[in-house]
């Protein structure tokens, strides 16, 4: 076939279709493409957003208004565009383990290990199997959309490091104990810094570890390391019991004594004192009257002397040849103290 041949040919199919589009009657079918156009733009002229929800609307790819719950109007014709995103529910990351499903009050996890989630270096050069949980909510619709390319991939890894780095400067022993609550206190005021400084959207409810424990290859070693601090523990809270029974009860007996000794002091301090200023008022009655306060004092020392006897007669010294003729009366006895 010649080229000529070809491009007639060409003519003829054209005049065909030609005659074909003037035979069909488009003023019968006109009103279907207008149809199609309302029913479409009508379609995509509303969008709903639950109460949990908030939408982000997005007016020829560029953020236009963040809108919350309810029926809301936007520009037909895929002009506008609606995102919505959970920002009342709180969503959760899990490391080093995966739940897969929740029947009733059992809870099912994968058995797969996740050890290079979990496995981490602590201060003392120990390595301990940290599982936790991070619980967080979208606080920024706008942020969380267009500040990160996968906000959820983020948040892991953020959450993986800083733990790392909370574990790494603590003893084996306080993360598998005692410090458990602290680490995670510390993790999540870290994560939350990290996440504010690349203005992410995203708030950090919680942290909470699961399961800490050693690596399996030495876990029965730690058992018996825990169980001899352990017997340490107790030993050393039955001393201080036992401390606590007798020095208390020493220092009571101690200050009874204390306390009995300076009471005695006062007294003996006090009749002193009593005594020196009997003396003093004595001594000055004598240099008063020197012959009148001797001869008192000697009745005075005499009858205190006399009353110590039960019988007593007093004769004259150069008297001899004495008869005694009756018995003086006795002297009733005195009591006791006098």
């Amino acid at each position: 076939m010649t080229r000529d041949d070809y491009n007639l040919e060409w003519e003829q199919a054209r005049e065909r279709i030609r005659r074909a589009f003037r035979s069909f009657r488009f003023a019968k079918y006109s009103w279907v493409l207008p149809a199609i156009a309302v029913l479409v733009g009508a379609l995509t002229s509303f969008y709903t957003v639950e109460p949990d929800e908030e939408a982000v609307l997005l007016r020829l790819g560029r953020y236009s208004e963040t809108t919350g719950p309810g029926l809301h109007f936007k520009l037909p014709f895929w002009i506008d565009r609606a995102i919505k995103l959970p920002t009342e529910r709180v969503l959760q990351e899990e490391f080093g383990f995966r739940t897969e499903s929740t029947r009733g009050e059992r809870t099912a996890y994968a058995h797969d290990r996740f050890d290079d989630e979990s496995l981490m270096l602590t201060g003392d050069l120990n390595v301990a199997d940290v599982e936790w949980i991070v619980q967080f909510q979208i606080s920024d619709p706008k942020s969380y959309l267009f500040h990160a390319n996968n906000p959820v991939r983020n948040v892991r890894d953020i959450s993986q490091a800083v733990m790392r780095r909370v574990v790494g400067d603590r003893l084996v022993n306080d993360v598998l104990t005692i410090g458990r609550v602290e680490v995670a206190s510390e993790a999540q005021r870290l994560t939350q810094e990290a996440l504010d400084r690349y203005d992410m959207g995203v708030r950090i409810v919680s942290v909470k570890l699961q399961d800490v424990n050693p690596p399996e290859l030495v876990k029965p070693s730690f058992n018996d390391v825990n169980a001899a601090k352990q017997e340490q523990e107790q030993m050393i809270n039955q001393a201080e019991r036992v401390y606590n029974e007798i020095i208390p009860k020493a220092r009571g007996q101690a200050e009874e004594q204390i306390s009995m000794a300076e009471g005695y002091a006062a007294a003996a301090l006090n009749r002193a004192r009593g005594d020196s200023e009997k003396f003093r008022m004595l001594l000055s009655e004598y240099r008063k009257a020197p012959e009148v306060t001797r001869r008192r004092l000697y009745l005075e020392t005499m009858e205190k002397l006399y009353e110590r006897f039960q019988r007593i007669t007093i004769v004259d010294g150069d008297l001899k040849g004495l008869l005694p003729i009756f018995d003086a009366p006795e002297r009733p006895k005195l009591k006791e103290g006098r």
